[in-house]
């Protein structure tokens, strides 16, 4: 391993960038030949929800290909782009060049920027202004979150915008009584049979729940993330003891699930 951690990075990069050129060429593969913006999309979010994978494994030498994986979405990506006149690579590379050292006077310029607070408070004025000299200025304070964004994110996002106006619940004391609320709304939705009333108040239930973990400065989506990962071990352990006494999923009753469940809980 180099000594440096860019030590020989740029090389492999244009190799990378000539790799994907030569598969996209008239002798390439007909597989990357036939791909398009559209369909990359899928590929993108697969990837880089592998690398989240193995940063929560801490599987280290499997993150490093990961990112590989990574980063070939964006230099495919771009390759496309190119083809059709639109940019290159290395326009891609320039922007963030620039606009990190912009957005870190700190660091590049005579800037002051003592704790973290401080770093995030000048990149948002930062951000503001490049948007205000390009005319792309937001013209609702929630203009700035995207759609595209995960539901749980975009909700985390929403919530952030807002509360900076002061738009805010008081403490996490009144979410949480938001929250019975919801549950309560739910209650009411199911007896009057409204499958569209429901679905309307599990959605004001989730986002309230996400403006709770953000208050209490968790991370909805890791923390759901978490909790995923923690019903898998704990329902492979249900699994694995019931075939040992061969009794497998499918013909064991709720009952026996139950009992393996409770002993997952005390295992793991």
């Amino acid at each position: 391993m180099s000594d440096h951690p860019a030590s020989g990075a740029g090389a492999k990069f244009e190799e990378l960038v000539d790799i994907m050129a030569r598969l996209r060429g008239p002798d390439g593969c007909p597989w990357d030949r036939e791909q398009n913006f559209a369909s990359l999309k899928k590929y993108l979010l697969e990837e880089a929800y592998e690398v989240l994978h193995s940063i929560e494994t801490e599987d280290w030498p499997n993150l490093a290909e990961e990112l590989g994986d990574l980063m070939l979405q964006p230099v495919f990506l771009a390759q496309m782009a190119s083809e059709r006149g639109l940019f290159s690579i290395a326009d891609s590379l320039d922007a963030i060049n620039r606009k990190l050292v912009r957005r870190h006077p700190h660091v590049f310029g005579d800037g002051q920027a003592d704790t973290a607070d401080d770093v995030k408070h000048r990149w948002d004025q930062i951000k503001a202004e490049e948007k205000r000299e390009q005319g792309r200025e937001e013209k609702a304070l929630l203009d700035g979150v995207p759609r595209a964004l995960p539901a749980l994110m975009e909700a985390h996002e929403i919530g952030s915008k807002v509360a900076k106006v002061g738009f805010d619940w008081p403490s996490a004391d009144e979410v949480v009584a938001k929250v019975h609320e919801e549950l309560e709304e739910i209650r009411q939705a199911r007896s009057r049979g409204s499958r569209a009333e429901v679905e309307e108040e599990l959605g004001d239930l989730l986002f309230a729940v996400t403006n709770l973990a953000r208050l209490l400065k968790v991370d909805a989506e890791q923390a759901l993330r978490q909790a995923n990962l923690k019903f898998r071990n704990r329902f492979a352990y249900v699994e694995a003891r019931l075939a040992n006494e061969d009794n497998p999923l499918g013909r064991a009753t709720l009952e026996e699930m139950e009992e393996k469940w409770q002993e997952a809980k005390r295992t793991l």
